[in-house]
């Protein structure tokens, strides 16, 4: 194998792969990322930990073509590293010559026919626009589990229904949704996936850039217990979670008493800076009454911190108590100027939803569900 790439083409192609990488390999082979070069100027670069792939195609001018296996987070840091010129790459017996410029890397080459054959590149079920769909899983993926009590809340349950899809994600706490229109090649698509959130985050966040993200599913996939995602020349696929999905849907209000709207920025730093004083699980309070909310933390002889936002309100006044952090990451992704906070009682969940200006109608295209936090009356 002998070929020539960009610096920069060659690090942004190994970051994407080494994705795939798992941290502690099963067996050796698969700390490697495997490299392809064919005499028609394209290197493929693939890595795999059964659970997860990743797969990107970039330009090279290839001398000779060839297959080789190199370690993946080597190879990344090194790339990283190289000044910005043209890398050079070519085999040498059991040795990879890595050249760009002055600076010389010299790696092992790990045995390329032990590697365990890579998920077939899938065949689209349907594509979402690629900034809607980042903005979607954003929303959505704060939601998930991040520790391995429950494994199967560590997921985000992502449904399809025709052209409509719904992502969902909850840690008991509090519950995301959010709706978004999607193209199906079968307009009657009907399917229901559990795919990790971090994975699925990871991969939105990557291929958002791109116009379109394709999505296959089921055996477009390689099989009915993964997913694939393709934006431009980047591939990925993931192993899909086991088990049934608790019914969380009941976690919405049925009906709402009170409703405020407030500027959503606004209600962000001041929850930040009241924040400051509160200890680790602890609450902050917000009173809605007509015209501004109070938001206030710390009691008695601990650090005391108050803050007021203007609000519209609609209904009975209401005080109510929430993990500050959870708050934030509500308001952090809602995307819009205003925010939208419905209650029943101060016991009771809360929905935060978005709208564009303070008069609007809500988007209620993405719904935020709180659980509150009992204080001290």
């Amino acid at each position: 194998m002998k070929f020539r790439v960009e610096r920069d083409v060659l690090a942004e192609a190994v970051t994407w792969a080494a994705r795939g990488l798992p941290n502690r390999p099963p067996v050796p082979v698969l700390a490697g990322v495997l490299l392809q070069a064919d005499e028609e100027g394209t290197l493929t670069l693939s890595a795999f930990d059964y659970e997860t792939s990743a797969r990107i195609t970039v330009p090279a001018d290839v001398a000779q073509g060839g297959t080789v296996l190199v370690l993946g987070r080597l190879l990344a840091d090194i790339s990283r590293n190289l000044p910005a010129r043209p890398i050079e790459v070519s085999t040498d017996g059991n040795k990879v010559q890595l050249t760009c410029g002055s600076s010389r890397f010299s790696l092992l080459r790990m045995p390329a026919e032990e590697y365990p054959s890579l998920p077939v590149s899938p065949e689209p079920s349907g594509s979402v626009a690629g900034d809607v769909f980042t903005q979607a899983v954003a929303q959505v993926s704060i939601a998930a589990d991040r520790s391995d009590t429950l494994p199967i809340l560590t997921g985000v349950r992502v449904e399809i229904d025709g052209s409509t899809m719904t992502l969902l994600a909850t840690d008991r706490y509090r519950l995301a949704m959010r709706e978004l229109e999607w193209n199906p090649r079968d307009t009657a698509a009907a399917a229901v996936l559990l795919i990790p959130a971090r994975t699925l985050a990871e991969t939105a966040k990557a291929l958002g850039a791109a116009a379109s993200v394709e999505i296959a599913m089921g055996d477009a996939a390689g099989g009915d217990g993964l997913v694939g995602f393709e934006a431009g020349q980047r591939r990925t696929t993931s192993r899909l979670l086991d088990g049934e999905y608790p019914k969380v849907a009941s976690i919405f209000p049925a009906s709402v008493d009170t409703e405020a709207v407030v500027e959503t920025a606004a209600l962000i730093e001041a929850v930040k800076r009241v924040a400051l004083v509160a200890e680790r699980n602890t609450p902050v309070r917000l009173r809605f009454t007509e015209g501004q909310v109070a938001i206030d933390a710390g009691t008695g002889d601990d650090a005391q911190a108050s803050e007021a936002v203007e609000c519209a309100l609609t209904g009975p006044e209401i005080e109510i108590a929430f993990n500050p952090h959870y708050l934030l990451d509500g308001l952090n992704v809602v995307g819009t100027a205003y925010s939208r906070l419905a209650f029943t009682q101060s016991s009771r969940p809360a929905v935060l939803s978005g709208q564009a200006d303070a008069e609007g109608a809500p988007d209620t295209t993405y719904r935020y569900v709180l659980m509150p936090v009992r204080f001290a009356g």
